[in-house]
């Protein structure tokens, strides 16, 4: 029993060294040299010197996150639902009480690239400076130039995180970054400056990996940069399914460069259109990137696809006028096409019903929708995916496709939350996942209430 009770202390002596050694041992910040990027590394974009900053902050996605709904721009409070809780995005004006106006770009640096808040607290990843750590000290310093003098200051509080223990011991997350951080600093694996400024882009300020990339028991992202097979395999988000950029039926696989372009920039293409935490991506930075930047995101995404690339434009109108859609109903296997064109009630099941009354007027009977106007639905990779939850969350909260430059018109979907019950709401879901090519198993009445706001 003595010596039990002697184990039992020690482990409890060993536990408290290891708190006070995460609470008190010197931090090791990120020096600037260590994010140095020469300037022939790669095709950095051609912008008057005075604009740069701008766009360092834009190419970064900070508005993104750190702006809430109907709040002011850069002052925080948006909500970041996790397993551990939920995370509010501080506010990143330069007011000197609520914001950052009292950093300096050491400080900045720190947050930015080490996690690290101005009073040495350390910042939550939802935070993804994982990613910034790829981040040029150019980039740093523009994006701070921005903040402190282009920015407005806001007196704004953000609601306080709400983490449960111990998630709410931030000393903690000092651990998680020892087996998380990768080593800070961009080294461009292609001699190609196009694909070199693609990859700076995709692997550090845009952090596409942070949502396409999937992430470890703790939560530690699967890969940095493309010599990890995972980076951009795809991963989950809130529930919603996160495609893979890498694989044979990704986007940059299936799509032209064209439709790939057209889907970054405006949010939309003829066969897609975005959804869920992509549609504040290109609301916020996509559509603000300097055309050479998009390009070069695109021809890297391509150079990873296994065939370099697809060539579908995904337009449902050939160049003689002729409706693709009508040209596969001869090969509708499944029937879909002739059953919702007859209409007979006799012969639809409920979800059938459903679709006719509540979603054929905009996607037609043959799931195809419009080109750049309502997303296509036969083969749709929300539709498809292995959880069913982005499908879900479409049928009950709705869609809205982001106002952009190029395609100005904002085009909004209903929500049905209030029309459908849970086992109607499953009986449309089903009848989608299986309709005209789609092959998705079926979706229960009693997954569907946990998702209902």
């Amino acid at each position: 029993m003595r010596l039990f009770l002697r184990i039992v202390a020690g482990l409890v002596l060993l536990g408290l060294l290891v708190v006070v050694a995460l609470i008190l041992w010197p931090l090791r910040l990120t020096a600037p040299e260590r994010l140095t990027v020469a300037d022939d590394a790669m095709a950095w974009p051609a912008v008057e010197k005075e604009d740069y900053p701008r766009l360092a902050v834009v190419a970064a996605d900070c508005a993104a996150c750190h702006t809430a709904d109907d709040g002011a721009r850069f002052a925080g409070g948006r909500a970041f639902p996790t397993p551990m809780g939920t995370i509010y995005s501080s506010n990143i004006t330069p007011d000197d009480e609520t914001g950052i106006g009292g950093y300096t770009l050491d400080e900045f640096r720190a947050a930015l690239v080490d996690g690290v808040r101005g009073d040495g607290a350390h910042l939550y990843p939802a935070m993804p400076y994982t990613n910034y750590r790829k981040l040029a000290e150019r980039d740093v310093a523009a994006i701070y130039d921005y903040m402190m003098n282009q920015v407005e200051p806001v007196r704004n509080t953000p609601p306080e995180d709400e983490m449960t223990f111990p998630f709410n011991l931030r000393f903690g997350i000092r651990a998680w970054k020892w087996v998380s951080l990768p080593r800070p600093g961009f080294t461009a694996a292609s001699d190609d400056p196009v694909l070199a400024r693609g990859a700076y882009l995709v692997e550090g300020p845009e952090h596409c990996g942070a949502c396409h990339s999937p992430r470890n028991a703790l939560f530690v992202q699967s890969g940095y940069d493309a010599s990890d097979p995972d980076f951009l395999s795809g991963g989950e988000l809130n529930g919603w399914p996160v495609p893979s950029l890498r694989g044979e039926d990704g986007a940059p696989a299936t799509w032209s460069e064209q439709a790939l372009t057209d889907y970054l920039r405006t949010g939309r293409n003829a066969a897609s259109g975005v959804g869920g935490e992509m549609t504040l991506v290109v609301e916020h930075s996509l559509q603000e990137l300097p055309d050479s930047d998009v390009a070069a995101i695109v021809a890297y995404l391509r150079a990873l696809a296994p065939n370099g690339g697809g060539s579908d434009d995904g337009l449902l109108v050939t160049a003689d006028g002729t409706r693709a859609g009508a040209l596969r109903d001869a090969q509708d296997s499944t029937g879909t096409i002739a059953m919702l064109s007859a209409a007979d009630p006799d012969e639809m099941e409920l979800g059938a019903r459903l679709y006719l009354d509540n979603c054929s007027g905009c996607h037609f009977s043959d799931g195809d929708g419009s080109d750049s106007v309502v997303p296509r639905l036969d083969g749709n990779r929300i539709v498809n995916a292995d959880s069913p939850v982005g499908l879900i969350k479409t049928i009950l909260d709705g869609a809205e496709l982001p106002s952009t430059h190029l395609a100005p018109y904002a085009l909004a979907m209903p929500g049905f939350a209030d029309r459908l019950d849970d086992a109607e709401v499953a009986e449309l879901a089903s009848f989608v996942r299986r309709a005209w090519s789609n092959d998705a198993p079926p979706v229960e009445a009693d997954a569907i209430g946990q998702y209902r706001e």
